[in-house]
């Protein structure tokens, strides 16, 4: 009989890093594993532990989608020595996921889904073999964990649960609308500024989710999760401009946000 440990399971005991140099002053960690979930929720995890931790010397700590790359000042620690720390931390305190909401935190998105918003999903809805009301209903059915923040502070998403892979436009646009909600592959990401890309549009949100007015610029963060749900196009002017908020979990204010009174 074949035993199947899920991820959080395998992540008690501590996985192989690989802590390679990165220039003179930073480190690229990778949790050494064959199975991707295992990685991803490792560098997640990761993230976290050292965030906690703080070792000696480190000055920052960038999100990748299965990778850390941790920069630190070399003239306090070296490559080795901050290797050693770190497996060490690892060692102490697993990489398994803490308390479920212990530092995330839940972001609800409204999206408006119409001709103009969601010029790609009948395509997707073609790829997958569903319908594109099918789709969607998936796609809101998902929790999509924040894998990192990319050009100009894009939440990049993991965890759509469509049944295959989406491909990415055969021509990526020269310019995508703000709030746009866009996939590619099991993926999602919002765009938070006028700009290129090359994923596919299935939506658009009217919240602004990057506003250097704010302090800091964005609410959400790597490991938070978000969950999409489709509003009337009518809500559009409601909600229009405003600031996007955590809607709960650890981690949050609590408060009410620009999206906690959705339809």
């Amino acid at each position: 009989m074949t035993t199947h440990t899920a991820p959080a399971e395998r992540l008690h005991h501590p996985p192989e890093l690989e802590a390679e140099p990165f220039g003179d002053s930073a480190l690229m960690l990778r949790v050494k594993n064959d199975d991707g979930d295992l990685r991803r929720a490792g560098a997640s995890r990761l993230r976290d532990v050292l965030l906690g931790v703080r070792p000696y010397g480190v000055l920052d700590i960038v999100a990748g989608v299965e990778s850390l790359l941790v920069e630190f000042d070399c003239l306090a620690v070296t490559h080795e020595q901050l290797a050693q720390i770190i497996r060490l931390a690892v060692a102490g305190k697993g990489l398994e996921p803490g308390a479920p909401g212990a530092s995330q935190s839940l972001f609800v998105i409204p999206m408006v889904v119409s001709e103009e918003f969601s010029p790609d999903l009948p395509g997707v809805a073609r790829e997958l073999g569903l319908s594109p009301d099918a789709v969607l209903k998936q796609f809101q059915s998902s929790v999509l964990t924040i894998n990192l923040l990319a050009a100009a502070m894009a939440p990049m998403m993991g965890g759509v649960k469509f049944p295959g892979q989406v491909s990415r436009c055969v021509e990526p646009r020269t310019n995508v609308e703000p709030g746009s909600v866009m996939v590619a592959g099991t993926n999602a990401i919002i765009q938070p500024f006028p700009g290129p890309s090359g994923w596919k549009v299935i939506g658009r949100t009217p919240l602004t989710i990057c506003d250097i007015r704010e302090d800091p610029a964005t609410s959400y963060k790597p490991g938070d999760l978000v969950r999409f749900e489709v509003v009337p196009e009518r809500e559009w002017e409601r909600l229009e401009g405003r600031f996007l908020r955590a809607s709960g979990g650890a981690g949050s204010d609590g408060s009410d946000g620009s999206n906690s009174d959705l339809p």
